[in-house]
């Protein structure tokens, strides 16, 4: 029996009419000058976003992704001189993101390829330097992985790591809608103030308004701060391309979370506001993978697309669903659950942990605008849009933000 079945929304019902003007291809220069959307019981208040402390719930708990971009496209060029672009998308061999990093010699990736007609055989060699030293860098294609390549990556310089490659020659991944070349400030901007961990290929970019000031507003006015950890994927930006949302499927996502946090949201008693839709994807799927060690004992924590919408998977309460995952990570002695989610939330869906949600505008037709529209029920993200639209907010990841409330 299912609760609903929001694979036969159709994503047209997704659409509204977003002019390129509207597009932020820059960010302010300072960010927390931002406008600022609240929502709150219906109705709508502007302001700007150093002014967010002062809408918040008094007593909540504010949930950041502290995940960082990485420069993950790399650029090789044939001896004919065709240009081969490699866009990594997620580590392979070895599969923990930390260890590939650390790699000294060797590691594999899965890969987008641009310009593949141009590349059918063969190994791609380009001599980089790093730490002023010279290194020969190769790729060699090593299989099919979905729409995607595995991409085998070898160096000759056994004192330089993957990571260190990657910032001597990668380039940081900003979003194809912004139609412009990354520029070396985007190597900052394009990165949240409390980014640590290596591994998105796209930035949580709600967090993108946050400034160090804000922080320590946020800290005096009491409110509490927590840090989760989504490695975001290329799939954020795949449109949904087919005429019903249960033909398209969604990217799996890297995620972590301290033992320490799951401990004290099992003892938080107020408001939980996620910073980002990534946070949302990170703190809903901790229900769900509660719930599978319930159902059974696995080591792989997955959150398959659909597993919210049966009723059979929405059983458990929220404090079990933790309890479950604490029991686990004990059990194990683990100081940190790894899992990875495949998650869509979209209308129909019944948030179990998530109560406020700061969010910047998305793009038509995009599974993160379902995940909004979830949350404010009744298509209330029509009325939200157009007010956006019509009073001059700036759109997308270097646009303006809302903080979306449901009471």
């Amino acid at each position: 029996m299912e609760i609903s079945s929001p694979q036969k929304i159709h994503i047209q019902d997704y659409n509204y009419n977003l002019p390129d003007d509207r597009i932020a291809k820059y960010p302010l220069t300072k960010r927390d000058n931002s406008k600022l959307l609240v929502y709150k019981n219906e109705k709508i208040t502007d302001t700007v976003f150093s002014n967010i402390n002062n809408f918040l719930p008094e007593n909540c708990l504010m949930v950041f992704n502290n995940t960082k971009v990485i420069q993950a496209r790399l650029h090789f060029q044939k001896t004919t001189g065709a240009q081969i672009e490699i866009f990594c998308l997620e580590p392979c061999i070895p599969n923990d993101y930390q260890l590939n990093f650390q790699q000294t010699e060797k590691c594999s990736w899965v890969c987008l390829i641009g310009n593949l007609k141009k590349w059918k055989e063969g190994s791609l060699t380009r001599q980089i330097k790093v730490n002023e030293q010279i290194v020969n860098f190769t790729a060699t294609r090593a299989g099919s992985h979905g729409d995607a390549h595995v991409i085998d990556f070898e160096w000759d310089n056994q004192s330089v790591t993957f990571s260190e490659l990657l910032d001597a020659v990668g380039e940081l991944p900003i979003p194809p809608y912004l139609n412009r070349a990354t520029e070396e400030q985007d190597k900052q901007t394009y990165q949240t103030v409390y980014s640590k961990i290596d591994g998105s290929v796209a930035a949580p970019t709600a967090g993108l308004h946050f400034t160090p000031e804000v922080m320590k507003s946020l800290k005096d006015q009491g409110m509490k701060l927590a840090e989760v950890t989504l490695h975001v994927g290329a799939g954020t930006f795949r449109p949904v391309k087919s005429d019903e949302i249960g033909d398209h499927v969604m990217h799996s996502e890297f995620i972590s979370v301290q033992k320490s946090f799951i401990e004290g949201l099992l003892k938080f008693e107020g408001k939980v506001i996620a910073v980002g839709t990534t946070s949302v994807r990170t703190l809903e799927s901790l229900y769900y993978i509660g719930v599978s060690l319930e159902n059974q004992k696995q080591s792989h924590l997955h959150v398959s697309q659909w597993m919210p919408y049966n009723d059979s998977n929405n059983r458990l309460s929220k404090k079990d669903a933790l309890r479950n995952i604490l029991a686990y990570l004990e059990k194990n002695s683990l100081s940190m659950l790894i899992a990875d989610t495949q998650i869509i939330i979209a209308p129909g869906y019944e948030f179990k942990i998530v109560d406020g949600i700061v969010t910047n505008f998305h793009q038509p037709q995009s599974t993160l605008l379902l995940l909004v529209s979830a949350f404010l029920g009744n298509n209330n993200w029509k009325n939200i849009y157009e007010h956006a639209l019509s009073s001059d907010y700036r759109f997308l990841s270097y646009g303006d933000s809302s903080l979306l409330l449901k009471d």
